[in-house]
């Protein structure tokens, strides 16, 4: 059988080239490389924009929060919620969170006079912030020994309901805004009567209606100014301490704050608070 040999004819023109080839494929390349990097870029920006949002949805829904909380008693607080998570991570599964919420009004009238001559006693003056007890704090903490605080009433209310226990910049930082937004948005009156109930008195117990009812078996409205005094003489540390069977420290304590709460003028001085 014979081998029969073709003539192939030449080629056209327009035939591209092995060089444009290689062209048209780098081409394709750089042009789907550039897909990737605009869908790349396109999420990014979208991760940026949600990130420049986060501040203003957080501050909208903060300032939404304390507006309902001025009318609204709050139910339970973070350091509550923070506390039972605790006992949960211990294993004591019998802990129980003892809260009972108090309106002002049913409150001894002794009991606000206590909290403000033991904790804050500018507290109807200041927007928040006591500058005077922070630059005395800042003096005693430059010589040395125990370190001294200088929150107010309106910060502690706003750390105790709204964050946790702890020290960072975070924390402090939030602080301060919840403190601004409730001193802006709260009476006095009001600020005084969610602290008086979210305060923790002993291990798990918190406000003055369960601290009452813990140790003395009565409402807070059968309260003593005594009484009073000891709840508000072992608020630095109530875990440590015990105002149904207060040692050296809290009696002499509670009679230093009874004596305060005279010389402030009584109840009539909180009363009076806008």
């Amino acid at each position: 059988m014979g081998l029969h040999l073709r003539e192939v004819g030449p080629v056209p023109d327009n035939a591209p080239d092995k060089e444009s080839c290689k062209v048209d494929i780098n081409g394709a390349e750089q042009a789907e490389l550039k897909v990737e990097q605009g869908t790349g870029n396109g999420r990014r920006r979208r991760w940026l924009r949600r990130l420049l949002w986060t501040p203003v949805v957080f501050a909208v829904f903060s300032v939404v929060q304390v507006l309902v909380l001025r009318v609204v008693d709050p139910p339970f607080s973070t350091v509550m919620l923070f506390r039972q998570l605790e006992a949960v991570v211990q294993g004591d599964w019998k802990f129980r969170i003892r809260y009972q919420w108090v309106d002002l009004s049913d409150m001894a009238r002794s009991v606000p006079i206590s909290l403000v001559a033991a904790e804050d006693q500018r507290f109807p003056d200041h927007n928040g912030f006591d500058l005077q007890a922070i630059e005395k704090a800042r003096k005693h903490n430059e010589r040395g020994g125990r370190l001294r605080g200088a929150s107010t009433i309106s910060q502690q209310t706003a750390k105790n309901l709204f964050l946790w226990q702890g020290r960072s910049w975070l924390r402090k930082g939030l602080e301060v805004w919840y403190t601004v937004l409730i001193e802006a948005l709260w009476p006095k009156q009001r600020i005084i009567e969610v602290y008086a109930n979210v305060a923790e008195f002993g291990d798990g117990i918190y406000g003055v209606q369960a601290a009452s009812r813990a140790y003395w078996g009565k409402d807070a409205a059968r309260l003593s100014p005594a009484e009073s005094a000891r709840l508000a003489a072992v608020l630095p540390s109530p875990r440590r301490y015990n105002a149904a069977k207060p040692g050296p420290y809290v009696q002499r304590r509670a009679a230093w704050i009874q004596r305060q709460a005279r010389q402030l003028g009584g109840a009539g001085y909180v009363d009076e608070a806008n």
